[in-house]
């Protein structure tokens, strides 16, 4: 399944943003790993990543919509994000 592009480059924007990555995320593509990879990236780090994208595209994740995997990668967050959308 494709994604458009720009859901992939507002999940980086929100990541740059939240986790302070300074830019870093403009060398991120969908295969790029983040729990475990992106030392910014801990428990509430998550938390905020789920409240921003949440504002951004005014929707609601479930405790049981999002879980570790979710954030295993870019793209799987693009797909986590993309599947509440649809």
């Amino acid at each position: 399944m494709e994604f458009p592009l720009n859901l992939l480059e507002e999940i980086l924007a929100i990541l740059d943003t939240t986790l302070c990555l300074q830019g870093r995320s403009k060398t991120m593509d969908r295969a790029s790993a983040l729990l475990g990879a992106v030392p910014e990236l801990d428990s509430m780090a998550v938390v905020a990543i789920i409240g921003a994208i949440e504002e951004r595209f005014d929707i609601v994740f479930d405790d049981d919509e999002i879980d570790g995997q979710s954030f295993a990668t870019v793209g799987s967050l693009v797909d986590t994000v993309s599947a509440k959308l649809a």
